[in-house]
């Protein structure tokens, strides 16, 4: 007896800690370890757990498995801490993150469990089947536009938290293309849909298990494993895919040749102490590539803030020394600038030779990072505001001039902007025809953070059909194609160089002026027309949801007995 409850007890203990194994499936997709055809079946235990019906089980195991996933895929945050950062801080951060972020998951399984628990329908006999349609629909629309409409909230709620989306997995490899059709989301929407079919696959696998126990076990229904729903998710998937490819076709336009150069100074954060002699450093990276003669030369975030403000006097001589040794026309360079009124500005300035710099200030700030939330009603937290308390920039394009050639006008990322696919879009939108991304990720050095964020990138070279120049201060550092391949600074060992310096010259091929093309835009269809589709679907949904349930609850009040007297 001692021993069958001991039994019992750790089948209980076995079975909690296998709603962790999705999570860590989840994690083991994404940067370090890169196991990208992960993405494929982690989220199916899940999926066959909230087509139970059950929502309050499902929302709990799923926060499991996302609480597990954002721990594990954010454990580069205590790297702030060794780094000289505030530890409380730093701890309390990373533990209210990765339970936020995990809610979504909870909300998930929830909504989805409550979907199926009303796809369930009931025979004459009593027993508990799927009406077929209700069954289609959930598998080919409501997972999909469940999970992509709650990370298009997560991205976008309180400023938003836009990382590790599922569609970032393949986005990095080379199925990325639907991501101009309907952004990241629409690849998270492929993967949840082939999630499903692999749990549609295990429900029958337990159907038929369950069938043989009970001498009721037919075997014809192992011919059903390739069911209607499973045909019509792969036909869906086709479709997205054949249609993203001629979507490129039709966009292929002129282009034109720009050389540019990456700098990677990695320079210590700002938590540590600053290197001496910063220009002779510099010096030897603009020298190694001199004999390129880049158009342009980008320099990563914060740069400047060894020199100056970006809008001084010491940062414009600095840009004409960097010119005058690495023979580049241009050169791009972050750092801070202060206006009039004192506000405090994240920025990367463009200088060219006998021109007044262009200045873009960061307009997607980071919270508790860049500034404090409210820190401007009481001035008593902005002392709190790790680099200071930042002012939102305005979005706008910079344009790089070259002499007897037209102006070509580009978008600037800083740092976590990268994340952001809506700013993305409205640079695209506004005409620009390559993005810069620079970024400081040297507060987190020695961890998978710089290798995670540069992921994160690849779908914005996707998504707005555009080539992407990235230049982080200790990495990840290089060029991305605008159908996701990229070509990156590497190490002698043939992996991303991180946490050293070097320098990296490449030739991108910027899409020509429409104007010398007759007016044919190059413009993507998420450039058109952004997340409105899916904002639209998922709110009719939830909607949906919404009148369903409470229509049903009409109906149960009505179906009450009315006691007289």
């Amino acid at each position: 007896m001692i021993l069958l409850n001991a039994l019992v007890e750790f089948k209980k203990i076995l079975l909690k800690i296998a709603w962790f194994i999705p999570g860590f499936l989840l994690f083991a997709a994404f940067p370090p370890m890169g196991e990208k055809v992960d993405i494929l079946f982690a989220l199916a235990p899940l999926m066959v757990l909230s087509r139970g019906g059950n929502p309050k089980k499902s929302a709990w195991c799923c926060f499991q498995s996302g609480a597990f996933f954002w721990v594990a895929t954010l454990s580069w945050m205590p790297a702030i801490i060794k780094n000289n950062g505030p530890w409380p801080l730093v701890v309390l951060g990373w533990a209210a993150l990765a339970a936020y972020c995990a809610s979504f998951f909870a909300l998930y399984g929830w909504l989805s469990a409550k979907y199926w628990a009303w796809a369930k329908g009931l025979s004459s006999q009593g027993n508990v089947r799927f009406v077929p349609l209700r069954r289609l629909l959930g598998c080919l629309v409501v997972e999909p536009v469940l999970w992509c409409g709650l990370e298009l909230v997560r991205s976008r709620l309180f400023g938003g938290f836009a990382w590790n989306q599922l569609g970032v997995v393949p986005a990095n490899t080379s199925f990325a293309s639907p991501a101009s059709l309907g952004g990241v989301y629409l690849l998270s929407a492929v993967v949840v849909l082939i999630n499903g079919v692999t749990a549609g696959i295990a429900e029958r696998f337990i159907a038929t298990a369950r069938a043989k126990m009970r001498k009721t076990y037919d075997a014809t229904a192992l011919g059903k494993f390739l069911s209607l729903e499973t045909v019509f998710a792969f036909a869906l998937i086709y479709g997205i895919y054949h249609y993203s490819y001629i979507s490129s076709f039709e966009r292929e336009r002129m282009v034109e040749p720009l050389r540019v150069a990456m700098i990677q100074r990695n320079f210590p954060c700002c938590f540590a102490a600053r290197e001496e002699r910063p220009l002779e450093i510099y010096s030897n990276l603009f020298e190694r590539v001199s004999m390129f003669a880049p158009d342009i030369a980008v320099l990563p975030e914060s740069a400047m803030g060894e020199i100056g403000r970006v809008d001084g006097g010491r940062a414009a001589a600095f840009a004409a020394f960097a010119r005058r040794i690495s023979g580049a026309k241009a050169i791009l360079a972050g750092g801070e600038r202060m206006d009039e009124h004192r506000r405090l500005y994240n920025s990367a300035a463009l200088y060219e030779d006998g021109r007044k710099a262009q200045v873009y200030d960061k307009v997607h700030l980071v919270p508790f990072g860049e500034f404090i939330p409210g820190d401007k009603i009481i001035p008593a937290l902005q002392a709190l505001a790790p680099v200071g308390s930042c002012t939102p920039g305005e979005e706008k394009l910079l344009y790089l001039h070259r002499p007897g050639k037209k102006e070509i006008p580009f978008g600037v990322a800083i740092c976590f902007e990268d994340t952001d696919s809506a700013l993305m879009r409205s640079f695209a939108a506004k005409g620009a025809r390559f993005l810069c991304f620079i970024t400081n990720d040297s507060w987190f050095s020695n961890s998978i953070e710089a290798q995670a964020h540069a992921w994160q990138a690849t779908a914005r070279a996707v998504e707005t059909g555009l080539p992407v120049v990235r230049t982080g201060n200790s990495g990840v550092s290089g060029v991305i194609s605008p159908n996701g391949s990229v070509n990156l600074l590497l190490s002698d060992g043939g992996k991303p160089l991180v946490d050293a310096s070097g320098v990296m010259c490449d030739t991108i091929a910027v899409p020509c002026d429409p104007s010398d093309e007759g007016g044919k835009s190059a413009r993507t269809v998420y450039v058109k027309h952004g997340d409105i589709p899916l904002a639209i679907i998922f709110t009719l949904l939830i909607t949906a949801m919404i009148m369903v349930k409470y229509g049903h609850e009409y109906k149960r009040i009505r179906r009450m007995p009315v006691q007289i007297g």
